[in-house]
């Protein structure tokens, strides 16, 4: 979500913001996680963290593929030209992100080539995947692209807040997800899904429009889902 102590505001600004209202635990639950809240507050288990850091790197590597799928469905789909410009800058972020990613794996003295998936990385994965194939419409999935990188964004933002105590060596790493540039890359993959989704709502009376809706509400959850899973992940032994 765009901007910082959004978490518990009550303004409504459009189709997502309706649908995080209305499932307010879940969205909490992904974007202030123990995980989060440890970082924030100077306790977390570095151990948790490595371990976050090594199978968020497989996560992003399959990540750079699903932005890929997207770049051609707003080629295809989409209404406005500009749509195809936000996603190449996203793109062209995730190689510097995947840089990061080794960077900082060196500095932890965590070996990449040996990392192996977890079951929750795994399933995310694969909800990836399922998210790439052709049938999948373009509304749905920029409301889940949206979704995974706003829940990194709200998350990551909070531990740079006033009265954080985040420790200095996750600096960086909170930095470049909470950075005010990113939440306004947010902002807009939120309203290009929120400029479709409203255009979908305006034609419910059409079958097909009500289930991309209803879809992309499921895709949303889902990545919410998905995401508690893979902190939960992080600060598990298995």
């Amino acid at each position: 979500m765009d901007g910082k102590g959004k978490i518990g505001a009550p303004f409504i600004d459009g189709v997502i913001d309706t649908w995080l209202s209305k499932h307010r635990l879940l969205y909490v639950g992904a974007t202030r996680h123990p995980l989060i809240l440890s970082i924030r507050d100077g306790t977390v288990n570095i151990s948790a963290f490595k371990i976050w850091l090594g199978q968020d790197y497989l996560f992003v590597r399959a990540f750079a593929a699903f932005v890929g799928s997207v770049l051609v469905k707003a080629w295809k789909q989409s209404d406005d030209g500009s749509d195809m410009e936000v996603i190449l800058g996203g793109m062209a972020a995730l190689n510097d992100e995947i840089a990061w990613f080794k960077k900082e794996a060196s500095k932890w003295g965590i070996d990449l080539s040996n990392i192996v998936p977890r079951k929750p990385t795994d399933v995310y994965i694969k909800f990836l995947e399922s998210l790439m194939s052709p049938d999948v419409e373009y509304t749905v999935v920029m409301t889940a692209f949206w979704a995974i990188e706003a829940v990194y964004q709200e998350s990551f933002a909070h531990c740079l807040e006033d009265g954080a105590k985040t420790p200095p060596e996750l600096q960086e790493t909170c930095q470049r997800w909470g950075n005010q540039g990113f939440g306004e890359y947010c902002s807009c993959l939120k309203n290009i899904a929120n400029r479709r989704l409203e255009m979908a709502s305006v034609d419910l009376f059409k079958q097909a429009s009500n289930e991309v809706v209803k879809k992309a509400e499921v895709a949303l959850l889902s990545v919410l889902e998905h995401e508690i899973d893979f902190w939960n992940m992080s600060r598990s032994d298995s």
